[in-house]
């Protein structure tokens, strides 16, 4: 429930912070100002005594995170992604979060198995091991069907999980709404609907029967991708908190020394990541969208193998092509063409000037091209796009807000398996297909062909739409006013337009 009781929440977060020595941390981690260092300081330390004390064995970030509850822990799920953001030592720290959270009891996942598939434990399966891996929402064990002797994976929702969501999410909005109320330069971030979004995400994680419904259209949209695989489900083990799978073998992308000591080459592993998630991403608009490395598995083949589809994006047609030109430009570096896609997409405000965007991006892109990745300071980068979407007036895209967030997600898993990888000459051969197949004349005649196959499912009506159009404009119109809009000669040529709509939609249809 929304309130000012949230307000308590808020400043016990603070504290949890400052009281597990997690805020200077986090504060030296980002390279935060020092201005803003001796703020946050100064407002946390009075207060340091309201906050939680976690778990002491625990590192000072994983501990307040941990003890704050599952929606801090996915926001620390995120950092983990990014050792050059928060550096080696807190990223393996915080990879923790992603799978090996403390579980919850055998005896709450046999109550759970039984209220929602309606039978014990026993009775379906003839093994039932302890709790394999234990993250924010969710944790899982390997199982063995009786009916069949099919090893499969067994998903269930953490008790009371639903209650710990709507409390954080709650106190994000009375966040949020603050932000809003006492920051005006902040609404061009729109706060509450980036909270919405995330809210929105959660609630799907939420209910393990569409997460197994992501898993089967993610699979099918995959099925023909060499080098990359999605379990199978079993419908019958799925229900709201429950969800069944085969169980996948394999060694967890994070694992890179059993990964080298298996002979993967992880190089190529990390190449194969973000061209297999630019590749569902533009060529399907669905994509995975929590690829941390707690979600990626690699099979004895090579084969990448994902897990846990709780979390999915979707992007239309023309903000694939949007996003792909944008990339592309990047890698040509012509920046005055991502400077008019940007525009032309209205991603910045038309009263901005298109040449001195493309400057500020060419100010973005030029250090780090021909850089060894290794010797970039993604902190240091991301501040300085925050400048230029600050100094340009560009507000959050909520739509495409999930893209960009498994886009940093994704990069920071490749560059974690190769720290040299450079992002832009592993993503040309992906989006040089797409922009092949998708933008230019080849994609005008499809776009032309799928326009004229609407029309001629429309077109025996278009007459009777129009007159009836026309007729209801005529008796808006005053009675002084009127006077005969179309004769029987309008009429004829209305016909006339009609059929020769429907014809060229015919030829064209008949004619792909």
């Amino acid at each position: 429930m929304r309130g000012p009781h949230n307000i308590w929440r808020l400043i016990r977060t603070g504290a949890t912070f400052e009281r597990t020595g997690a805020m200077k941390l986090i504060l030296e981690a980002v390279d935060a100002p020092p201005a803003l260092r001796i703020a946050a300081r100064i407002m946390g330390w009075p207060f340091k005594w309201l906050g939680l004390k976690g778990d002491e064995s625990q590192p000072p970030i994983l501990r307040a995170l941990t003890a704050l509850g599952p929606a801090y822990i996915k926001f620390g799920q995120i950092l983990s992604t990014r050792p050059d953001v928060v550096g080696d030592e807190l990223a393996s720290q915080l990879r923790i979060l992603q799978d090996k959270l403390p579980p919850f009891s055998m005896a709450e996942a046999h109550t759970t198995i039984e209220a929602e598939l309606g039978a014990n434990v026993e009775s379906l399966f003839s093994s039932f091991s302890e709790p394999v891996a234990a993250a924010s929402i969710a944790q899982v064990h390997r199982a063995t069907l009786r009916e069949t002797g099919q090893e499969v994976a067994v998903k269930i929702l953490r008790p009371d999980i639903e209650r710990l969501f709507r409390r954080d999410i709650d106190a994000f909005y009375l966040a949020a709404g603050m932000i809003e109320l006492l920051s005006p330069a902040s609404r061009r971030l729109h706060p509450n609907d980036v909270v919405a979004h995330f809210d929105s995400v959660v609630k799907g994680e939420l209910d393990l029967r569409m997460e197994a419904a992501a898993a089967a259209e993610f699979a099918a949209s995959t099925a023909d991708d060499q080098g990359f695989r999605v379990p199978g489900l079993n419908w019958d083990l799925c229900a709201r908190r429950v969800m069944t799978l085969e169980w996948a073998e394999g060694i967890p992308l994070g694992d890179n020394e059993a990964l080298v000591a298996a002979g993967h080459n992880l190089e190529e592993l990390g190449a194969r990541v973000i061209q297999m998630f630019l590749r569902h991403a533009l060529r399907d608009g669905y994509f995975h969208a929590d690829m941390h490395q707690g979600n990626l598995k690699v099979a004895e083949n090579g084969d990448l193998i994902a897990l846990d589809f709780g979390i999915m994006g979707r992007i239309d047609e023309y903000t694939r092509r949007v996003y792909a030109e944008i990339l592309m430009g990047f890698i040509r570096k012509d920046y005055r063409k991502v400077a008019e896609v940007h525009f032309e997409a209205g991603y910045v405000p038309a009263d901005q000037d298109v040449d001195e965007f493309a400057q500020a991006l060419r100010s973005v892109g030029e250090p780090i091209f021909g850089v060894d990745a290794s010797h970039i300071s993604m902190a240091r980068l991301l501040a300085h796009l925050f400048d230029v979407t600050e100094q340009f007036g560009m507000e959050t895209r909520i739509e495409l807000i999930l893209l960009q967030r498994t886009m940093v997600v994704v990069e920071g898993v490749s560059r974690s398996l190769d720290p040299a990888l450079n992002m832009w000459e592993v993503a040309r051969p992906v989006v040089e297909t797409y922009i092949m197949d998708n933008v230019g004349p080849r994609a005008a005649i499809r776009d032309l062909v799928a326009t004229a196959r609407i029309i001629a499912r429309f077109g025996p009506r278009l007459p009777k739409v129009t007159e009836a159009a026309l007729i209801r404009i005529a008796s808006q119109e005053k009675p002084q006013d009127r006077r005969p809009i179309m004769g029987s000669a309008g009429y004829f040529g209305l016909g006339i337009i009609a059929a020769s709509l429907l014809f060229i939609a015919l030829g064209l249809v008949q004619g792909g």
